[in-house]
C-alpha cells in the first residue's frame, strides 16, 4: 500500500505520476498505456493515481498541457490580446512553430487511439465533456484571425477558419511526416524555416490589397 501523501508531498505525487504517464504514453501510445502500468512506473498504486486524475483521458489531457515541450496552449490563450497589435506574420510564425513542436511530440502518443474505435469514441466523449480536443486549437486561431480581419489587417474576403485550417494542417502534416525518417537534430531550425514559408504563402493571398499583412 502506498504511504498516504502529506500536504507537502501532494504536488510531488502528481508530478511523478505525470512524468511516468508521459514516458509510458510516449513509448506505447495512448491506446496501449494503462493506468496500472503508469502507476507502477511512478511507484504508486492505481488508487493513488485516481486520487489525482479522474481517468486515463484526464491524465492524457494533463500530459498534453503540462508535459509536452510546447508553448502552444499558453500561446493560444493569449492570442485574443494580440489582435490588431504587433507583427501579424511574426505572431502566426510563432503559432506555427509551437504547433509543429506540439504535434511532433503528441503524435506518437495519440495516434494509436485511432486504431480502436471504442476507445476513440470514449476518448472523444471525455474530451467533449471537458471542452477540450484538437478542434479547440483551430477554433482559437480562427477567432484570432477573425479579429485581425475586423481590424483591417486581413482582406475582407479572407476566411479565418480556412486560414487556420491551412496553417495548422500543414504543421500537422510536417509533424506526421517527420516521424518516418526519425528524430532530427535540427528540428527547431527546420520549424523556423517552415513556419516562415508557410505564413508567407498564407498571407500572400489574405493581405489587404493596400498594404502587406503586418
Amino acid at each position: 500500500m502506498d504511504p498516504e501523501p502529506t500536504a507537502g508531498a501532494h504536488v510531488s505525487t502528481r508530478e511523478r505520476i505525470l512524468d511516468a504517464a508521459y514516458q509510458v504514453m510516449h513509448t506505447h501510445g495512448l491506446a496501449h498505456s494503462t493506468t496500472k502500468e503508469i502507476a507502477r512506473a511512478a511507484g504508486y498504486s492505481e488508487a493513488t493515481l485516481y486520487k489525482h486524475f479522474r481517468d486515463k483521458t484526464d491524465l492524457f489531457t494533463a500530459v498534453l498541457m503540462e508535459r509536452l515541450p510546447s508553448a502552444l496552449p499558453a500561446l493560444l490563450s493569449g492570442l485574443a490580446d494580440r489582435a490588431g497589435r504587433g507583427d501579424l506574420a511574426a505572431t502566426l510564425e510563432e503559432v506555427a512553430r509551437a504547433a509543429m513542436a506540439f504535434y511532433t511530440d503528441a503524435f506518437p502518443m495519440a495516434a494509436s487511439v485511432f486504431a480502436e474505435p471504442a476507445l476513440l469514441a470514449s476518448h472523444r466523449a471525455a474530451l467533449a465533456e471537458r471542452g477540450a480536443g484538437p478542434g479547440t486549437v483551430s477554433a482559437a486561431l480562427a477567432d484570432y484571425l477573425e479579429a485581425e480581419r475586423r481590424a483591417g489587417r486581413l482582406a475582407p474576403s479572407a476566411d479565418p477558419a480556412s486560414l487556420a485550417d491551412l496553417l495548422l494542417g500543414a504543421c500537422f502534416q510536417h509533424a506526421f511526416l517527420s516521424h518516418f525518417p526519425g528524430p532530427r537534430e535540427r528540428a527547431a531550425e527546420e520549424h523556423r524555416r517552415l513556419a516562415r514559408d508557410l505564413v508567407a504563402a498564407l498571407l500572400q493571398s489574405a493581405a489587404p490589397p493596400d498594404r502587406p499583412a503586418r
